[in-house]
């Protein structure tokens, strides 16, 4: 079989310093433009062009491995929609007439006829595959992406820039996939109480290590943001490949997601491919849309990792999904009682490490409810209790990590505090959270004994308590009273948000009681 495709140019290998530096002039040529306000204008972006430079690129390789095996390819995106067509042309298609092929339903092509603007060819994709293909994923991908330029000559400036940029090179990917991480993690920070989707790299490196994810295991993320967790659970299994139906597993068996919200999907796409991942399973939709009582043996997993958002409110109908004792609007319970439902059972016990903020430890009702649950028919042996700042500017609610597996019911959960650095009074945006700080936590889980900083409590004692999970560290030597001024103020401010929490869990168990 024969092509008549013009052969893809070979490029240069691009260093780390000049990948750094082609990223940077993207986005310097962004901050000129009028359309975009910052970092969560920009970064979405500069994402969906490195999006369309990537497919493209990756499809030569495929359209190459076809011709040499002498099978028909039908490419994921048609001319003239591919990058090649409308974009790799450095002196093409620019100013208002790249605005309008973008942006307008209907546009002048690069073919010089009329028909569908680029976005709107993209969110008419359909797979043909049973369960979606790529251009299902391209067409969500679009439906939730904006071109929010407004100068068609500066975006074609910054299509020029991602140009240079080689896709089919692994060494290049792997560069990209960490400058990726730190744009995300700016995004994260110009965010400030918009940042849920982010969750820091020191805390999903921890949960990863310590839950320790097997090649052959599925790993879910229900509310994977920009898919963080993922990216983590990928590289920590991809470290185990020794052959190549190991790499076949990796890629289709291994990381599968969920997110709703169409920017975060976005990200979390372009995250997995970044790092390796060649077609990302991530579900568009509310991962709290299915009826509880329905997910059955073939929709379970092995491991969870999951931060879900806390803080939300979820609306009835979702509400409707879950039992009637154990309805609430509060988004972080309603994906505990999720997250407990999707645990494989057998052949082997799956496992979960969970964020959630301190209310799900000591609020009463429905949550001691569902605690109970955890407790009596699941194995919560661990809950890390994380010091204040951690997810800072996004939120100053102290969090916990809770790690527990189908090998119930619970004998004794072990509590470890994990300290703030030495003159430290907390975490902030310019001064986070670093992995190294978590050693003695890491040691600790392996050789697990009581000291100042871990203890551990009998099930039957927090069942008698109303299921509190909130046990104070009985080794603790730091007296309310001989705290210093500011830190007095910090403690009483919390408890008043505890207070909060705690009134909006009862008024919401009143109106389920009406």
């Amino acid at each position: 079989m024969t092509s008549s495709r013009q052969p893809k140019l070979i490029q240069t290998p691009t260093t780390a310093q000049q990948l750094g530096g082609i990223i940077k002039s993207a986005r310097d040529i962004m901050r000129k433009d009028k359309g975009l306000s910052g970092e969560l204008d920009r970064l979405p972006m500069l994402t969906w062009v490195l999006f369309l430079k990537f497919l493209d690129d990756t499809e030569w390789v495929r359209e190459d491995e076809a011709l040499l095996s002498g099978t028909r390819y039908r490419p994921v995106i048609e001319a003239p929609y591919r990058w090649r067509d409308w974009a790799s042309d450095e002196t093409g298609m620019t100013g208002d007439e790249l605005i309008s092929f973008v942006n307008n339903e209907e546009a002048v092509r690069p073919d010089g006829e009329r028909g569908p603007g680029l976005f709107a060819y993209l969110r008419s994709l359909r797979g043909e595959a049973e369960g979606g293909d790529r251009r299902d994923v391209i067409a969500t991908v679009f439906r939730g992406a904006m071109n929010r330029m407004i100068n068609g000559y500066l975006l074609r400036d910054v299509i020029n820039k991602v140009n240079s940029l080689d896709f089919a090179s692994t060494d290049e990917i792997h560069t990209l996939g960490h400058l990726y991480e730190s744009m995300l993690k700016e995004m994260r920070d110009a965010a400030g109480d918009s940042g849920e989707f982010y969750t820091p790299r020191p805390v999903v490196r921890f949960m990863v290590e310590v839950t320790d994810p097997r090649l052959g295991e599925t790993v879910l993320d229900p509310a994977c943001g920009t898919g963080g967790f993922l990216v983590e659970a990928y590289s920590h299994l991809e470290r185990q490949c020794e052959t190549v139906e190991d790499r076949e597993v990796l890629q289709k068996e291994s990381v599968v997601g969920g997110e709703a919200k169409p920017l975060p999907y976005l990200m979390a796409q372009m995250n997995l491919l970044l790092h390796g991942l060649e077609s990302p399973k991530i579900d568009p939709g509310n991962s709290l849309r299915h009826p509880l009582r329905e997910i059955g043996d073939r929709d379970r997993v092995d491991m969870i990792l999951t931060n879900p958002p806390f803080g939300g409110e979820e609306e009835r109908g979702i509400q409707n999904n879950f039992p009637i004792d154990k309805q609430t609007s509060e988004t972080a319970l309603l994906f505990l009682q999720l997250i407990m439902r999707k645990l494989r059972r057998y052949p082997k016990s799956g496992r979960a490490g969970v964020v959630v903020p301190n209310g799900t430890l000591f609020a009463g009702g429905v949550a001691a409810r569902i605690k109970e649950e955890l407790l009596k028919e699941f194995d919560l042996h661990t809950i890390v209790r994380l010091p204040n700042g951690v997810f800072a500017p996004y939120t100053s609610i102290p969090t916990n990590l809770l790690f527990f597996d189908r090998n119930g019911p619970t004998e004794e959960v072990w509590y470890y505090e994990q300290p703030l650095p030495e003159g430290r009074k907390n975490y902030t945006k310019t001064k986070p959270m670093r992995y190294e700080e978590l050693a003695g936590c890491l040691a600790w889980w392996k050789a697990r004994e009581e000291n100042e900083r871990a203890w551990k409590v009998a099930a039957e004692e927090i069942l008698a308590n109303g299921c509190n999970l909130d046990v104070k560290n009985p080794h603790s030597k730091e007296e309310l009273e001989h705290l210093p001024p500011e830190e007095l103020v910090d403690n009483i401010l919390a408890k008043e948000m505890q207070i909060a929490e705690i009134m909006a869990e009862i008024k919401i168990s009143l109106g389920a009681e009406r």
